[in-house]
């Protein structure tokens, strides 16, 4: 490997810190439509974020499976930096989710419902398949810092304590976005179109339960099937638009069909060290995602 290459990798690829007891102030004084007054854009995000201690569980134990064929001690030490940070983004997305329960959200129903799609890949598919699927949705949430938190206009009035929560989120995304492509790429048998055609699967899936969970908190609040309906078209521009926050990041996605593709060829976002440096000065999440949102363009 030539020394240009060498490099890029080292700036694409940060350290993974496992950071804990990270407190967001999620409680129950958070607004019911927290995001700017919004409930379309709010029930997204929520229907979002509802997903993931479930599906953290699912890529830990995707793969924990195996760990033991592991023999690269770097890498091995990333998987249980990786490990630790799902972990601490389960607990504290769970505590959000307690707060939707007491808003009147039907989180236990719809967990119930994404417990048994993701159990249903586990018994469906091989280990090494579901590896490949818990690494096109790495891919995919890799990408959430840039989506969200490169620009000003699309988290602009959402409340800061969930600015703070999903930034972080994002954040360790970002550092850890190559641990599960190399599990898959050094231990199993996935080859370029089981790859493909995982991420296909994943985004299909995501954006179906996204919608969907989405949809029924709306349902929840009271609002009818035609109100749902107008709200999503009234938001389809900032969702998919020439400068949508989802379309924003179809090349990324596209760029994993590549045949050459690794999460290294993707830089992290720009405004990453200052996420970082002021969260070391300060240790607080919620200073680093004003620092990081003043960057934003």
């Amino acid at each position: 490997m030539s020394t240009t290459a060498m490099n890029t990798i080292a700036m694409n690829t940060p350290p993974i810190v496992p950071r804990s007891d990270l407190d967001f102030g999620l409680d129950e004084t958070i607004p019911r439509f927290w995001f700017d007054n919004n409930p379309f854009r709010t029930r997204l995000l929520d229907g979002l974020q509802l997903a993931f201690p479930d599906g953290e569980r699912y890529f830990i134990s995707s793969v924990r499976y195996f760990r033991e064929r592991v023999k690269d001690p770097v890498l091995a030490q990333e998987i249980k930096d990786f490990t630790r940070q799902e972990g601490q983004h389960g607990m504290a997305h769970t505590t959000f989710n307690n707060v939707l329960k007491q808003q009147g959200m039907p989180v236990d129903e719809m967990l119930a419902v994404q417990k048994t799609i993701l159990d249903g890949y586990t018994r469906r598919w091989s280990p090494d398949f579901n590896v490949a699927l818990t690494a096109a949705f790495e891919h995919m949430t890799s990408l959430m810092a840039e989506a969200f938190f490169g620009r000003k206009m699309i988290m602009e009035g959402a409340d800061p304590r969930m600015q703070a929560l999903l930034a972080w989120h994002a954040i360790e995304e970002m550092e850890h976005k190559s641990v599960v492509f190399n599990v898959m790429k050094s231990v199993t048998s996935i080859g370029y179109f089981r790859r493909c055609a995982a991420m296909i699967i994943a985004v299909r899936k995501s954006n179906r339960l996204l919608f969907k969970n989405s949809d029924r908190m709306l349902k929840a609040d009271g609002f009818s099937w035609p109100a749902r309906k107008w709200m999503m078209l009234k938001n389809l521009n900032w969702m998919y638009g020439p400068k949508g926050v989802f379309s924003s990041y179809n090349t990324k996605i596209a760029a994993y069909f590549r045949p050459g593709f690794h999460p290294t060829d993707i830089p992290v976002m720009q405004s990453y060290p200052i996420w970082l440096a002021e969260y070391q000065r300060s240790e607080s999440p919620h200073k680093a995602c004003q620092a990081l949102l003043a960057q934003a363009v």
